[in-house]
């Protein structure tokens, strides 16, 4: 059986400084946001009962609508607070927590500087962004005809909404192809980054990523490569272009509803899940746990 839409679940919301019933969590249909992309958001997890790099998130989320001109109106252990209020309410101990920040309907047009900005934080069960049974194996990954834009053309620093429109299209015609997501290169053709995560290679032991300087430098993506250089691996951050594709032995890519998940092909190119991979996903697991449980 399906899951309800998600505007017809049963819980309780964080709206603008209060909780409410998460069927009345609602916004006006001409809203700033909506129209204009005036949105900011952050993607979360909470891994029993505790909000893994919380206030990371937080500062982010904040950040990213400084990057778009707008300021939310809390501060980052404001909205620290709400998460956990939200999860508290909501008796849950591991969920998906997807803070979202916007402007208002005060003023529809592209100039909007007198809109309220609006937080809401909503939590619910997202045990895997990919079948679990599928992820152990590797996902299988297509090549997307969108690249990641220039960052002089669009504010690539910000979790924003409307850069994620390209990913949408690149993630839905991968899945229409049997694939599980696509790969994205940036704006002069070199690898990026997947629709929705960073993406890693190995090869001769040595862990290899693009550099984050067009696209967000994930949370997930930070935390991965200080686990690799705490087990003592090479990290190699640098361009990588699409002819050393064939040359690498393994892949993962990594995002916080990703987690750590294997890569067994990229269009033409395959991959087998190694060692490696095994001991960050492993390591990952580890981190993410609270830490009277995971000692």
């Amino acid at each position: 059986m399906s899951a309800p839409p998600f505007d017809q679940r049963d819980g309780w919301i964080w709206y603008d400084g209060q909780l409410v019933p998460w069927k009345d969590a609602q916004l006006h249909v001409l809203s700033h946001g909506l129209h204009y992309g005036s949105s900011v958001f952050e993607g979360e997890r909470a891994y029993g009962g505790e909000i893994f790099k919380s206030t990371e998130h937080s500062e982010r989320l904040r950040k990213s609508a400084e990057i778009l001109d707008f300021e939310i109106p809390y501060t980052a252990a404001e909205i620290d607070a709400a998460k956990r209020l939200v999860l508290e309410k909501n008796g849950m101990k591991d969920a998906y927590l997807r803070p979202v920040a916007w402007r208002g309907s005060e003023m529809m047009g592209v100039a909007a500087q007198a809109n309220k900005i609006h937080l809401a934080i909503a939590a619910w069960d997202w045990p895997s962004y990919f079948d679990p049974a599928q992820k152990m194996k590797g996902i299988r990954i297509d090549m997307a005809e969108y690249r990641r834009p220039d960052p002089a053309t669009a504010p690539s620093a910000a979790k924003a909404a409307g850069l994620y429109m390209i990913c949408t299209i690149s993630k839905h015609k991968a899945e229409r192809k049997g694939y599980a997501d696509a790969l994205m290169l940036d704006w002069q053709g070199r690898v990026a980054e997947c629709t929705g995560a960073n993406v890693f290679f190995i090869r001769d032991g040595v862990v290899h990523t693009p550099i984050a300087d067009c696209f967000l430098d994930g949370i997930t993506r930070r935390t991965v490569i200080d686990l690799a250089k705490r087990r003592g691996f090479e990290v190699a951050e640098r361009r990588i272009m699409p002819d050393e594709l064939p040359s690498f032995n393994e892949c993962f890519i990594t995002g916080t509803a990703a987690e750590v998940t294997p890569v067994s092909e990229i269009g033409p190119h395959k991959y087998q899940p190694g060692n490696m991979t095994k001991v960050l996903m492993d390591d990952y697991s580890a981190e993410v746990q609270p830490k009277s449980k995971a000692a």
